[in-house]
């Protein structure tokens, strides 16, 4: 009886730069955001009158 593979490898592994990259890049967008939401929330504070 042969053993049963479960998956298969159609591509050959990623370089690990390419990894790196794609995590930095993740990271700088999610930081972006914050930083946008949270100048939203500012702006809004000072529109409402209050002080950040």
């Amino acid at each position: 009886m042969k053993p049963v593979r479960m998956g298969r490898r159609s591509q050959a592994p990623k370089s690990i730069w390419k990894r790196l990259g794609w995590l930095v890049l993740i990271w700088a967008l999610g930081v972006g955001a914050l930083g946008a939401v949270a100048l939203g929330v500012r702006w809004i504070m000072g529109l409402a009158g209050l002080s950040p």
